[in-house]
């Protein structure tokens, strides 16, 4: 088994510390760093970056640090500490960046028809960020679209899961035929395969409708995992386009 490298370490004890601190502060830690809708009173523009280290639970922060200690041991060491970390961060701001795009659709598509029909959007967001709704608003949304105007405003985001799946992206670009022995699964399945199924698993049931969404949903942000995935394999293949993954920035 690889040793840890010095970037992954970092970021597990990162990561360590934030969930620990959030234990106990409580509700008031994912005020703050969790990352909440922009239209949202409580968005704050650190949010983009913090919300990558703030989870939602213990089994949400140990798969994600196994997943990270798995796989990004094996590239920080082949591409140095700097390019991996400006991987890992570019993968985890595709990911916020994708999932508050369809958050905005899903929000804005709702407003403007309760606009068309009398409701200043100024009255919205106040009501929405009050915990409140318009009895109204069910007369001219479905309650699908409702659910998911409300949901997409209140319910915030966190988690390192976005940059995970921008490195396992990557792991799959490198290794393709490299097995993986998974606990739940009795028989090792290659990276290529492994990889791209959960991926349409991802945009399945975020099409589905069961991606951002807590309450009807997974609670899980597949957008937000298809984001982290996307950007990496941008940069994977630009890299690879380049010749630039032959050098070390450190």
């Amino acid at each position: 088994m690889m040793n840890i490298t010095p970037v992954v370490k970092q970021l597990l004890i990162i990561n360590i510390i934030f969930f620990i601190g959030a234990e106990f502060v409580g509700p008031a830690a994912f005020d703050l760093l969790a990352m909440y809708y922009p239209e949202h009173p409580k968005f704050q523009y650190w949010q983009i970056i913090s919300h990558m280290f703030m989870h939602g639970g213990l089994m949400h922060l140990a798969f994600n640090m196994f997943a990270l200690y798995s796989f990004g041991s094996t590239l920080e060491h082949f591409w140095g500490g700097k390019r991996f970390l400006f991987f890992y961060i570019s993968c985890g701001l595709g990911s916020a960046l994708l999932h508050t795009g369809v958050n905005y659709f899903v929000f804005d598509s709702a407003v403007q028809t309760l606009m068309a029909n009398g409701i200043p959007r100024s009255e919205i967001i106040e009501a929405l960020s009050q915990g409140k709704y318009g009895v109204i608003w069910a007369e001219y949304l479905t309650p699908s679209q409702l659910q998911g105007m409300i949901d997409a405003f209140r319910i915030p985001v966190v988690g390192a899961s976005g940059a995970i799946y921008g490195l396992l992206v990557a792991f799959a670009f490198m290794y393709p035929n490299a097995e993986l022995a998974l606990l739940f699964i009795p028989i090792p399945i290659k990276a290529k395969y492994f990889v791209s199924a959960i991926l349409l698993l991802d945009l399945f049931l975020g099409l589905k409708g069961d991606s951002i969404f807590g309450s009807g949903g997974t609670g899980v942000a597949h957008f937000a995992h298809i984001g982290g995935a996307l950007i990496g394999f941008i940069m994977m293949w630009y890299w690879k386009k380049n010749q630039f993954d032959n050098h070390r920035w450190n």
